[in-house]
């Protein structure tokens, strides 16, 4: 039940009626009407821009058009008053009996309320992670994780049929470096001092249990072979071992792909000629020179022809290399045959979650997929920005290149995977976000995923104290569906029950958006209005929950709260976060 998708349905059948009347010119587009909060949360609970989007083409001034469709809501069961504001804005206040019937929809959805029909099972692809299969990932890789993740999960409510992806890049140079740096590690499981790990290699201690792998599986056949020859196959195992870590870490993370896409099995299936192919046969795809970077100085620069993709036909500010000085294609390459495979199996909309030093590649990238899908394929390209770690103040300094970076499965072991995932969706995606392991487990307001959490555990408390005070009463969900939803008068009950009526409108939103950072911004303001109410219990006893002289408002106060805790709970599912019931 959307309060906002209801009220938009009577505005266009408002609409209606006024054309059916000739007092409105058929045709009038309503698809730019919103209905929402409005800001000042004193003008009511629902407004509405309709007047203001049609007034032009019905030929009217705002104010007189919203005049007109506000007098159609005076008989509304539903409707306090609707007020006309500024230059012509409509303001509802609802009904506290309305809310009263979106707690008994709440109670008989369960964790369903709020789910949506916005996405109608149109299927979305979301690319995310993607890291390098050349080491374990780091914080940096956790907040693109956790955002894909729940992004995938916010589609998936508001009704799209989500796929998760995770695009292995195994081609290419840094796989072979890979496989170099693990055949050093094989020489030292084989006996030999490898003393300081050569620039350019990796030199984290991870790739130590690799090298012993191999000395075990192929004793010393390696040892003394040209590279030509235990490269390929060093190369596969290296990856093999990366690839089994980054899985592992990921579902200490709560986070498991559906396809794992392999670059070089799209290399080796011929498929980056194949897309190639096509952009050439339509003349997009031709050999030139580019300039140098404007405002740049680039001293080795060279004027040199290559082959080139037309990408400023498709919004890009340049034309685009396609292959590299010794003639092996780019990644921008490869990167084209992999969203065209995607467009192939069936993926119109496409999500891909990069990480911010990417933001130069976006433009190329969605010019591609406009010229692969011709213009029938859409890409939206999230760029996270970076994390920053602390411990109480001081920064906690990484480097990958030095292998003494903060991994992923450090933070997780630390703090557990509720607080990371939580934590990583307290900022939007494209703002920088501080994350100091002392303030992320600490039992107070300021700290966002303790103070949802507290919210359902004193909820919980609640029942397990209903139940020892109360043991004849029948606290069941069906017991509290036939509560007498109208004793809950107070104020803080009733902004309780607003607060729980935003949850589908702030699903479809962040959906719509791209946006799941939303969803834990609501749930810390539902939390603050439960404990609000709570506190407001304390001062006032008539305001406690339990009432063993009142058994009726106790039943309809427990209803409220079952609905406030199972939307919370259906809050923390899209975020991957497990409702607690103690606070610990």
């Amino acid at each position: 039940m959307n309060i906002f998708n209801t009220f938009r349905d009577r505005l266009a059948a408002r609409l209606e009626a006024l054309e059916a009347e000739g007092k409105l010119p058929a045709g009038l587009d309503a698809g730019r009407i919103t209905t929402e909060p409005p800001r000042d949360p004193a003008h009511g609970e629902l407004a509405t821009n309709a007047a203001m989007v049609l007034a032009k083409d019905a030929g009217m001034k705002p104010r007189d058009l919203a005049a007109l469709i506000a007098e159609g809501f005076a008989d509304d069961p539903d409707v306090a008053a609707a007020e006309i504001a500024g230059p012509g804005f409509i303001n509802f206040r609802l009904k506290n009996e309305l809310y009263l019937s979106v707690l008994e929809h709440i109670l008989e959805s369960g964790p369903a309320y709020g789910d949506s029909r916005l996405g109608n099972g149109v299927a979305v692809n979301v690319e995310y992670v993607s890291a390098n299969p050349t080491g374990p990932m780091h914080v940096g890789h956790c907040r693109g994780a956790v955002f894909g993740d729940a992004l995938c999960s916010l589609l998936e409510k508001a009704g799209f049929a989500v796929t998760r992806e995770y695009y292995v890049n195994d081609a290419g140079a840094q796989v072979d470096v890979l496989a170099r740096s693990a055949y050093l590690r094989y020489r030292e499981a084989l006996g030999e001092t490898i003393g300081a790990i050569p620039e350019g290699l990796y030199p984290g201690n991870y790739l130590m249990p690799v090298g012993r792998d191999l000395a075990e599986r192929h004793g010393d056949r390696w040892l003394h072979a040209p590279e030509s020859e235990w490269l390929p196959e060093v190369r596969d195992a290296a990856i093999e071992a990366m690839m089994a870590m980054i899985r592992d870490d990921l579902e200490a993370l709560g986070i498991v792909f559906d396809v794992f896409t392999s670059e070089r099995a799209l290399v080796e299936k011929g498929q980056v000629e194949k897309v190639l192919a096509d952009l050439g046969a339509r003349d997009l795809i031709y050999t030139g020179v580019l300039e140098p970077p404007k405002g740049k100085v680039v001293e080795d620069w060279e004027e040199r022809p290559q082959t080139l993709f037309r990408a400023t036909g498709f919004g890009d500010d340049v034309d685009r290399p396609l292959k590299k000085s010794d003639g092996s294609w780019t990644y921008f390459a490869s990167d084209i045959a992999n969203h065209k495979d995607k467009f192939d199996r069936g993926f119109a909309q496409m999500i891909d979650v990069w990480g911010a030093d990417h933001g130069g590649y976006v433009k190329r990238m969605k010019a591609a997929v406009s010229a692969i899908t011709g213009g029938r394929g859409e890409l939206d390209v999230k760029l996270c920005q970076l994390v920053r770690l602390f411990r109480e103040g001081e920064p906690v300094k990484m480097s990958k290149r030095s292998g003494s970076f903060v991994t992923l499965r450090e933070v997780v072991d630390e703090v557990g995977k509720d607080v990371v995932r939580f934590i990583m969706l307290t900022r939007k995606n494209d703002a920088p976000l501080d994350f100091d392991f002392a303030r992320v487990v600490e039992q107070s307001r300021d700290n966002p995923v303790f103070y949802v959490q507290y919210a359902h555990a004193r909820i919980c408390s609640v029942f397990r104290n209903a139940a020892d005070e109360l043991p004849e009463a029948d606290l069941a969900d069906s017991a509290l569906h036939r509560a007498k939803f109208a004793l809950l008068a107070d104020d803080a009950e009733v902004v309780l029950m607003k607060s729980l009526a935003d949850w589908p409108r702030a699903v479809e939103a962040a959906a719509i958006a791209h946006e799941p950072h939303r969803i834990a911004f609501y749930l810390y303001e539902l939390a603050a209005c439960f404990h609000s109410y709570w506190n407001k219990g304390k001062e006032d006893t008539t305001l406690r929950f339990i009432r063993a002289d009142d058994a009726a408002l106790t039943l309809a106060r427990l209803a409220l709260l079952r609905a406030t805790a199972s939307t919370i709970a259906s809050g923390l599912a899209v975020l991957g976060v497990e409702p607690v019931e103690e606070m610990r």
